[in-house]
């Protein structure tokens, strides 16, 4: 028996496949083969920089699907079914609207696969795959499952191993995917299975892709007491609450860590309070002056994550919210236009208000493109926010921003390290700016699906 695990791609440029110059192994679908019984061949394929193989035989497909990239793995589970193989399907997606899911594969997986995924492979073997299978969420996940990493050699992916040491976050953000596929929970693995999984590998650099690996002090302080011996760097995402608790930090410095992903989201104080983002107390930029502090403090390289659209939002507090990640010399910033993700809080709440765009289903709409406003804002037009998402975007990622941010002395500069990797990952951040901006999404209607 022969599974073939798939990562899609999420479309291509207007004249070209995109490919994706900063990928990432694509860790849950190591953690799938890991849970394959010894028995099954696994091959993965990585859409977004190979060509899938539809003639190779195999018995099943699994696809992870994403909500940027659900239109795309419609397209890849068609062409399989096709030629008469089965697929199934599962992913963050997948929780959040599992019926629009089903309806393009043989079997869908709604949560965590860990607890289905033999039964699954089994109902294979047996003739009696399920069309839907509902998972109760495990509250210890990947207990004694080690990811395999031999999937992904040669495809290509930065020298940096993913891993996870937790899954949800029990904040409530209203604009948050993972809070609803979570259900505002937070799981931790064993921390010595964690150990075991970084042992297993060759590499001393790690991502840990936790939604918010501080989530809870108490057990994030337990993993950075066993990391310290073993002598790593890691980076991650966090929330600024962290800042407050002193023991917390020193572990977190001294168990390798080099800077996190971190939600600022806004410096609106009334748009911090409409998103529900208790983390981050009064959000304001005068309110961030301690936050910033603290951070240097340590020596933490921080990806400033924010978010623009929100009702309170105007064209000048977005510009204004550039100029602050500018002046504070960020090591990187994101200016995500506020996505209505399905089934969650903001896109009920802007249906209700008629505020939806595309049909209220960009992740499918042949017009939509990648990084374009999918509502109506209250104090622009959706074509208006697009663009000044993409200026922010243009202006932080600028050669001149590139020079000056480096020359952040407590961060940028702290290590010959340090400056290395920001030299290194901005003009790649740079890059993927320009190349992503304004995609399509899905490849369909390129020819390329019957030529493969």
């Amino acid at each position: 028996m022969k599974l073939t695990l798939i990562k899609p791609n999420i479309g291509r440029r207007e004249h070209s496949l995109y490919v994706d110059e900063g990928r990432m192994e694509p860790l849950q679908l190591g953690i799938l083969a890991a849970l394959t019984p010894s028995d099954i061949e696994v091959v993965m394929y990585d859409d977004r920089m190979e060509t899938i193989p539809y003639g190779e035989p195999t018995d099943l497909v699994a696809i992870t699907v994403e909500t940027f990239t659900a239109r795309r793995a419609y397209e890849i589970s068609a062409e399989f079914r096709r030629r008469g193989v089965k697929t199934v399907m599962g992913g963050m997606h997948a929780m959040l609207i599992p019926e629009e899911v089903g309806e393009h594969c043989d079997s869908v997986i709604v949560g965590d696969a860990e607890p289905v995924w033999e039964t699954m492979l089994n109902d294979l073997r047996n003739g009696v795959l399920k069309p839907r299978y509902n998972v109760i969420q495990p509250t210890c996940p990947q207990i004694n499952v080690i990811t395999r990493r031999d999937i992904f050699e040669g495809k290509g992916y930065l020298p940096i191993t993913l891993l996870q040491f937790s899954r949800g976050c029990s904040h409530k953000c209203s604009f948050c995917a993972s809070s609803v596929y979570f259900k505002a929970h937070h799981y931790c693995r064993p921390v010595e299975d964690v150990v075991k999984e970084i042992k297993s590998q060759k590499r001393k650099l790690l991502f840990f892709v936790d939604d918010n690996i501080v989530c809870d002090h108490e057990k994030a302080k337990e993993l950075f007491r066993a990391l310290i011996p073993l002598k790593i760097r890691w980076v991650s995402q966090g929330s600024m609450d962290m800042l407050h608790d002193e023991e917390l930090m020193r572990l977190m410095v001294k168990s390798g860590c080099l800077g996190l992903v971190i939600g600022f989201e806004s410096i609106s104080p009334e748009s911090v309070s409409e998103m529900n983002k208790g983390t981050n107390r009064k959000g304001s930029s005068e309110m961030y002056k301690w936050e910033i502090e603290q951070l240097r403090k340590w020596g933490l390289q921080t990806w400033a994550a924010f978010t623009v659209g929100h009702d309170s939002d105007t064209l000048e507090s977005i510009r204004a919210t550039c100029d602050f990640a500018i002046k504070n010399k960020f090591t990187f910033a994101a200016y995500n236009i506020l996505m209505p993700y399905p089934n969650t809080p903001l896109y009920e709440r802007l249906e209700r208000e008629g505020r939806l765009l595309y049909g209220g289903k960009w992740w499918l709409h042949e017009d939509y493109r990648f990084n374009y406003a999918s509502i109506i804002p209250k104090n622009m037009t959706a074509d208006e926010l697009t663009e000044i998402s993409f200026d922010c975007r243009r202006r932080f990622n600028s050669f001149g921003s590139i020079f000056k941010r480096a020359l952040e002395p407590h961060t940028n500069l702290r290590t010959p390290y340090r400056f290395m990797t920001y030299l290194v990952y901005n003009p790649l951040f740079r890059k993927e700016v320009f190349k992503k901006q304004g995609m399509r999404f899905g490849l369909k209607d390129n020819g390329e699906e019957k030529n493969a």
